[in-house]
């Protein structure tokens, strides 16, 4: 049986930190921020918990072309809106220093809600990432999708890592984000799903019994997303280059285009235990691209770059169907000069300044932006 016709369309949601350019603190500032953007950015502009933390998120995206404009134009149109505030814009999984007890939380019943349950938990969650969004409008077969994509999320984090630092210290780790994150309840890596049924008790179970009072409240690395008909894949890094984010969406988009041809084909794809997963999303945490991965089949280390080479491979027919050449071949391009998280790195062994840090994740945030913003 082949795949049916289907656009896989690409949501994209990045979560900006808000920077004052003297002190490269981060600014509580979202509300004079939020006042001018949504007059023309509207729904596609919002708050987060903290003041210092704005999100963007594209509309629904036929193709990888769409998505790029939409990202880049979001971005300018935050860059310009933050300057008129006497602000910047930087992206990265965590501020290099600034301290959480520093940031006001954002009013609003939803917030206070979390904060009252979640208590230093929620305030100290000071985190930035990159959720993206891929259309799947038969959910019965996007449950069995999730369960496959489970494994491929640490080399997508690996390739993403872009946050080694944390409140003014080098963690050791190349993706501090996740452990940050893992403090919330209903985070990390799902369990495997024999199906849609079983999802759906079990979200209705956690409703019924108090625990969250809708689906939204589940925050695991990847998700069936509870109102829209997408897989929305949430472990990577807010990354600080356009590039690199429109690469890991298109590779996002293939493995999801793969593995529903392969359900159609009824050659599904191994679904691995969680248990064993979380042994390589820890590695991608601790040494992102420089760092060896489980290969489970082979019952072997590999090293990261030889895997991802293997997942390119694999699914090399799909980015030939998406048209996504140039983003996955920025993929190589990271892969050679490292990821975010090491070029953070660098730019701090250079001066052992976190300032220059920041400068530097301003620079590539503000990298390939347009001198005017185009419409959305």
């Amino acid at each position: 049986m082949s795949a049916p016709d289907h656009v896989y369309t690409l949501g994209i949601e990045e979560e900006f930190q808000i920077i004052d350019p003297e002190t490269r603190e981060l600014r509580s500032h979202i509300q004079e921020i939020l006042g001018e953007g949504k007059v023309t950015l509207k729904e596609q502009i919002k708050p987060e918990m903290h003041q210092s933390v704005v999100e963007l998120g594209t509309d629904v995206c036929g193709n990888i072309g769409r998505a790029r404009e939409q990202v880049i134009a979001l971005r300018t149109h935050l860059a310009k809106t933050a300057a008129r505030a006497g602000l910047k814009i930087a992206s990265a999984g965590t501020h290099p220093f600034s301290h959480w007890y520093d940031q006001r939380i954002t009013e609003g019943e939803r917030y206070a809600t979390i904060v009252k349950d979640m208590q230093q938990v929620a305030r100290a969650n000071l985190i930035f990432g990159l959720h993206v969004h891929v259309g799947i409008p038969d959910r019965n077969s996007a449950i069995h999708i999730m369960n496959q994509t489970r494994y491929f999320l640490p080399h997508l984090y690996a390739l993403s890592t872009n946050s080694p630092f944390w409140v003014g210290r080098n963690t050791g780790l190349k993706g501090y984000r996740l452990k940050v994150f893992e403090r919330f309840p209903r985070t990390g890596m799902p369990d495997a799903f024999e199906s849609l049924s079983e999802y759906e008790d079990f979200t209705k179970l956690l409703i019924k019994t108090g625990c969250i009072d809708n689906p939204k409240k589940i925050w695991w690395d990847i998700r069936l997303h509870p109102f829209f008909d997408t897989l929305e894949v949430r472990i990577c890094d807010a990354q600080s280059r356009v590039d690199d984010t429109l690469a890991l969406a298109a590779l996002i988009q293939a493995i999801v285009a793969k593995l529903y041809k392969l359900l159609y084909q009824n050659t599904t794809f191994r679904v691995y235990r969680r248990r064993l997963i979380d042994e390589n999303r820890w590695r991608a945490s601790r040494y992102g691209l420089e760092g060896k991965l489980i290969d489970f089949g082979r019952e072997c280390e590999v090293h990261i770059h030889n895997l991802i080479r293997e997942l390119l491979e694999f699914v090399r027919t799909e980015v030939d169907e998406l048209g996504t050449h140039r983003e996955i071949e920025h993929l190589r391009r990271m892969m050679r000069e490292g990821t975010g998280a090491d070029r953070q790195l660098a730019a701090w062994e250079r001066q052992h300044n976190m300032h220059d840090v920041v400068d530097h994740l301003v620079a590539e945030t503000y990298e390939g932006l347009e001198s005017e913003p185009a419409p959305v």
